[in-house]
């Protein structure tokens, strides 16, 4: 009997800890995991429809000592909303009201006139204050209520990429970038927003303890740096200016995991006012929507391949007369002048000679030409988590006629997102790694767990002694020639090309004649790159090629990562 009795003894205090630990932990969610959202619920002075009540996670940008920063948050305030019957003098409370808050006469009293709806809003995002003063009018039929909205602190910082929230029809859901992609994750149930606060504590005890199950609402983490988008959304926004350029944008990542750092478009839109956007198309995103001609930033992977099949190295040399003819077709180097016998495979990208990546190119042969290339993924969609991303326009690199090739060595009938580019020409500098990029790097979940993201790398087909080779020799383009040489580090090693090539016709028929894309990227340090920048702007004005428009700036982001981030000399 005395044994009997110890055991249940044991086994209902074992319930008791169970219970007690259960109890201890769901106190640890209201009180310290949900406590906002509790102290938001307290407060009952301006009571709201659970139906009208928003509520949405967290987006954080990460600073480089991995403090987050709001980007998107979801930010409260007060509406006013009108019982029309009950509004004995519509145009006194008109008077009373716009003294504390302006609001439109006509659409106010049009309001009041409609006797039979019970609910109009006639003014939102009021402060606390504007708020309790005109509660204290003591209007009958005028209402305040409490609202939430969403709120981008940093204005257009990142816009296209963090998206926005918006309606369609009836549904209020993020619309675009981030917001849209990670929907599911951000969205909040709002259909109980009054919990009481014992149902909260003692249910779904067993859900919680024993199955494991993780909850799909939480906070976005990405890998945006904030002073870092600040500072190449400035250096954009000053080509854009000075060169009245139709669209320019740009991307930092880091080339070894993916991970980007700030990528920005301009023009660009603010997300708390986008109301008053008048080309919807600036919502898009065409660092991953839109393919370009990006010119002669192809050189180095075309030469990559070059260089690992063997059928050239850097001195490797030809006689360049400034054109040559392929199926009957004349293609020329940029200014039309050739550099003589003995130019080297090292001065075609110093000098960025066409002639000789279509030398290049009837070294490697179509077949040679063609794996190598599609092995950057140029085809392929890059997996980036962004929404609508497209793949590159490739299709001539299956076409039977050499004059193709011979285009595509140096940039032109093949097109790729920005996105796809920077991916490509990473592997130019991290050994020959395609990287996934992305912009989320961890979901912090309401219930207090952790999700971390490891993105996945495929290897393209050169080695990593000929991604070494095509570094120094893009090393020596920016020693030696970027602004006549004087642009060198002395004790930094940075790897660049730069691009011009002329922009397609919409409908298919040609080039404009006057009208080009100037694209620009380096890694840097060259040999262990942190950084890689790539840069593009869509018909500058008034200045002919890459490197005069985008010397400068891509030289101010480089010396200020170095000294944002400490960068230590490697040479």
């Amino acid at each position: 009997m005395n044994y009997s009795f110890l055991n249940r003894i044991k086994i209902v205090s074992f319930f008791i800890l169970v219970f007690a630990g259960a109890l201890v932990l769901k106190l640890f969610f209201v009180q310290i995991i949900h406590k906002s959202s509790y102290s938001e619920r307290a407060d009952r002075q301006y009571a709201t429809p659970s139906s009208d009540i928003f509520e949405r996670g967290t987006i954080y940008f990460t600073r480089k000592d991995n403090v987050l920063v709001s980007g998107a948050v979801q930010t409260s305030g007060f509406k006013i909303a009108i019982t029309s019957k009950d509004i004995l003098d519509g145009e006194d409370s008109y008077k009373k009201i716009n003294v504390i808050f302006p609001i439109d006469h006509d659409s106010f009293l049009a309001k009041v006139n409609k006797k039979d709806d019970p609910y109009q809003e006639i003014a939102n995002r009021l402060t606390k204050e504007q708020a309790d003063a005109i509660n204290n009018l003591n209007i009958k039929g005028i209402n305040i209520y409490k609202e939430k909205w969403r709120f981008y602190p940093g204005l257009d910082m990142a816009a296209q990429s963090l998206g926005l929230v918006g309606f369609k029809g009836d549904e209020l859901a993020g619309r675009y970038g981030l917001e849209r992609q990670y929907n599911d994750v951000l969205s909040r149930d709002k259909d109980n927003p009054y919990i009481n606060f014992f149902a909260e504590v003692f249910s779904n005890l067993k859900q919680t303890l024993f199955s494991g199950n993780v909850e799909n609402a939480g906070d976005l983490v990405t890998t945006i740096e904030p002073s870092v988008q600040d500072f190449l959304s400035s250096k954009l926004l000053e080509v854009k200016d000075k060169y009245n350029v139709d669209a320019v944008g740009g991307i930092i990542m880091n080339p070894t995991d993916g991970s980007i750092y700030a990528l920005d478009v301009k023009p660009s839109f603010d997300p708390n006012d986008f109301s008053k956007i008048k080309d919807v198309g600036v919502l898009s995103n065409p660092l991953v929507e839109n393919v370009y001609e990006f010119g002669s930033v192809v050189k180095p992977l075309v030469m990559a391949a070059g260089l690992d099949t063997g059928v050239v190295t850097s001195r490797t040399s030809y006689d360049d007369k400034g054109f040559v003819t392929v199926d009957k077709k004349q293609i020329n180097n940029f200014d039309k002048k050739g550099r003589g016998p003995n130019t080297t495979m090292q001065e075609v990208i110093n000098q960025s000679l066409n002639t000789g990546m279509v030398y290049v190119f009837q070294h490697l042969g179509r077949q040679n030409m063609r794996d190598y290339m599609l092995s950057y993924g140029l085809k392929d969609k890059t997996g980036i988590d962004l929404p609508n991303e497209t793949s590159g326009l490739v299709s001539n690199l299956n076409s039977p006629r050499d004059i193709e090739y011979a285009n595509a060595s140096f940039g032109q009938g093949i097109a790729m997102t920005p996105i796809e580019m920077v991916r490509a020409l990473a592997s130019l500098g991290n050994g020959g790694n395609l990287v996934t990029p992305h912009l989320v790097s961890k979901i912090n979940y309401d219930n207090g767990s952790q999700k971390d993201f490891n993105y996945p790398t495929t290897r393209v087909k050169f080695s990593e002694k000929t991604s070494t080779e095509i570094t120094r020799m893009l090393v020596n383009a920016m020693d030696n020639s970027l602004k006549g040489g004087t642009a060198k580090f002395e004790h930094y090693s940075v790897a660049i090309k730069t691009g011009t090539a002329q922009v397609a016709k919409e409908n298919g028929g040609g080039y404009y004649a006057d009208r080009y894309t100037h694209s620009f990227f380096g890694y840097f340090p060259a040999y262990n790159p942190k950084f890689i920048i790539f840069l593009y702007a869509v018909n500058p004005k008034g200045v002919p090629y890459a490197s005069q428009t985008w010397a400068d700036p891509f030289l101010d982001i480089v010396k200020f990562l170095m000294n944002y981030y400490e960068v230590p000399p490697d040479r």
